[in-house]
């Protein structure tokens, strides 16, 4: 354990009981709603599994994005979106730890992909203007985090640059979401 989450830990403590309001998060958002399933998996860990600790956010591990492969984006699909949240985060709403459009006729991405060099992924802002993936990092002492990992087929492109931020971004979607599908995965603090 490092000096800095020493420092933080009794912060975890106090925290415990206190979890973002599940209600808010994307899987909810009903721009984000969808007809069609799409199934996402990870060579990294099984849905509902513990995310192996190098793909942790700076400070706790390497930040390396997790390998992804999906099936079921229907015809017409013509950009994907990934979002990954922190539903236990213990602020009101959870954190979005990264935001991405990816290539539709991609099947998967694999592991360490989702860096700022890569040409084929471009970044919305997250929480705290993040761009790129920023993996887990739940606060020290708070417990159990619960992490979705939410793909979306979109019928309709998208320019990353024009877009500040999550709350810009949903009613650009809304009505273009032609299927969803996640992955979710846990870290304890």
């Amino acid at each position: 354990m490092s000096l800095a989450e020493l420092f933080v830990t009794p912060l975890g403590w106090v925290l415990r009981g206190k979890h973002s309001d599940p209600s808010l998060s994307v899987q909810f958002a009903p721009q984000l709603a969808a007809d069609g399933v799409l199934s996402v998996s990870s060579p990294s860990f099984g849905d509902g599994g513990a995310i192996p600790r190098k793909h942790s956010g700076i400070g706790r591990g390497q930040n390396v994005s997790p390998g992804f492969e999906w099936t079921g984006a229907p015809d017409g699909t013509r950009q994907l979106l990934l979002i990954v949240e922190d539903v236990d985060a213990p602020l009101t709403r959870p954190i979005v730890h990264t935001i991405a459009l990816l290539e539709p006729d991609e099947t998967g991405i694999r592991e360490g992909a989702l860096t700022p060099g890569n040409l084929a992924v471009h970044y919305v802002p997250a929480f705290r203007g993040w761009i790129a993936y920023q993996g887990p990092r739940p606060l020290p002492g708070h417990g159990l985090h619960h992490y979705g990992f939410h793909l979306y087929a979109l019928d309709t492109e998208l320019d990353a640059n024009s877009i500040a931020d999550l709350d810009q971004l949903l009613p650009l979607v809304a009505g273009h979401v032609l299927a969803s599908g996640v992955l979710n995965g846990t870290q304890k603090s």
